[in-house]
């Protein structure tokens, strides 16, 4: 009784405050006509509460939610089928889901007549605007009665995932020599010969260590060719992605986080559609997604683990090791210092294909920490034989990437997107 007269509504109460005061004056003044209406006046919010609470019971509901993963800015729609499973009808139901912000607010539906033993469907869309794992939920139900008297609020069904997933930019072209070798222009496959394993080799050039011509392949092809690698290539790319709060700007969808995390999934996406084993990792050198050898891994793990991706509070670039181990790596950079990206520089070897994408982020506003002009740091990179591509908000990923492919053709350059070079 305690748990059905606490779904009393301000209204009920004070109706119920009422009666009892009739009643009280109708003792003391010994009339019975007021004593019949207090009597119906304590009655009705009680009826109704008790009413009210019983109806509350027999509810029940489930959400589905098609598709489960989306991208930012896609759609979702979400259906509520909700059934009274009680012997009295509903009527005056309230239902509410809990959606955060960043899918669009709060829905809420009002029925106002379920008849029992049926359903309804209820339906409503997702917009994302920010990648994330959300939940969904929980769906409550509020029941009320005609007259305002009582009200009671009821978990109809828990929480829901749906995973926001970066935006993918669709790209063209492949980084010069990508996938062949440490990247050269030109690099061609030769087996040696019974016994020995294939090698990867390419036309040499001044400066090239003398130890490395291989000497099958020059007379051959009547022309002196270096040993690239002991073995045949896999193709394998890592792919870079720096999430430092320190070294981003803006806030939201619109922040340079967000627009690395885009680029780095379309990258990824891309070349793994080329036949390139991924690596994704970050700038500590721990791995978000690793293929498993036979280039079997799914973009969609690529994707989950993006939509999972939290920035972090380090102020710099903390690789312990080459965190491309020794393939072609593309970092995606924020802000970072010269004395930040040396660790990157130590740990790569010259000959290996190493691009940078320096996000300027100045252009994306103001954040923590100092703001860093990128020509100090892409001077830095490409004296060490780096490929370095600079990126702005108001040029479209497509041309970032566009640079990047001319940029992985020539030795040591310099690209602003957008800018020519």
């Amino acid at each position: 009784m305690r748990g059905a007269l606490s779904g009393l509504t301000t209204r009920g109460r004070c109706l119920l405050a009422a009666g009892l005061a009739a009643a009280l004056c109708s003792v003391v003044l010994n009339e019975r006509d007021l004593l019949r209406v207090s009597v119906f006046v304590v009655a009705l919010p009680l009826i109704v509460c008790g009413f009210t609470a019983v109806t509350r019971v027999g509810l029940s509901a489930q959400r589905h939610i098609s598709p489960v993963r989306v991208p930012v800015g896609g759609r979702a729609e979400v259906v509520l089928a909700v059934r009274s499973t009680g012997r009295l009808p509903t009527v005056g139901l309230l239902v509410s889901d809990g959606v955060p912000y960043a899918l669009g607010g709060k829905p809420r539906f009002l029925i106002e007549h379920l008849p029992r033993h049926t359903g309804t469907q209820l339906r409503y869309t997702l917009q994302p605007t920010l990648r994330g794992i959300q939940q969904i939920g929980p769906l409550k139900a509020t029941v009320t009665d005609p007259f305002g008297l009582a009200e009671f609020e009821r978990e109809l069904a828990g929480s829901s995932r749906l995973v926001v997933v970066p935006r993918v930019v669709r790209l063209v072209g492949v980084p010069g020599g990508s996938g062949l070798g440490s990247g050269d222009d030109g690099s061609v496959r030769l087996n040696a010969g019974q016994g020995e394993d294939d090698a990867v080799v390419r036309p040499y050039r001044q400066g090239d260590d003398l130890r490395k011509v291989h000497w099958r392949s020059t007379a051959k092809r009547d022309e002196m060719m270096v040993r690239v690698e002991e073995s045949p290539w896999r193709g394998g790319t890592t792919v870079l992605l720096d999430r430092r709060v320190a070294g981003h700007r803006g806030s939201g969808a619109g922040s340079s986080l967000e627009w690395a995390v885009s680029f780095a999934a379309s990258a990824c996406l891309h070349l793994h559609r080329h036949g390139h084993q991924i690596r994704l990792v970050t700038e500590t050198g721990g791995v978000l997604v690793s293929d498993v050898g036979d280039g079997g891994h799914s973009d969609t793990a690529v994707l989950d683990a993006l939509a999972a991706l939290q920035p972090v509070h380090q102020p710099d670039i903390s690789c312990p090791a080459d965190p491309g181990h020794g393939q072609e790596l593309i970092a995606v950079l924020g802000a970072a210092t010269p004395e930040s990206v040396s660790r990157l520089i130590r740990y790569r070897t010259r000959g290996t294909r190493s691009i940078a994408v320096l996000l300027d982020t100045r252009a994306w506003g103001s954040g923590e920490g100092h703001d860093v002009d990128p020509q100090a740091t892409a001077a830095l990179l490409t004296g060490a034989g780096w490929r370095v591509t600079v990126a702005r908000p108001d040029v479209p990923m497509t041309q970032v990437w566009s640079a990047v492919c001319h940029s992985g053709s020539r030795r040591g350059d310099t690209m602003i997107a957008g800018a020519g070079s």
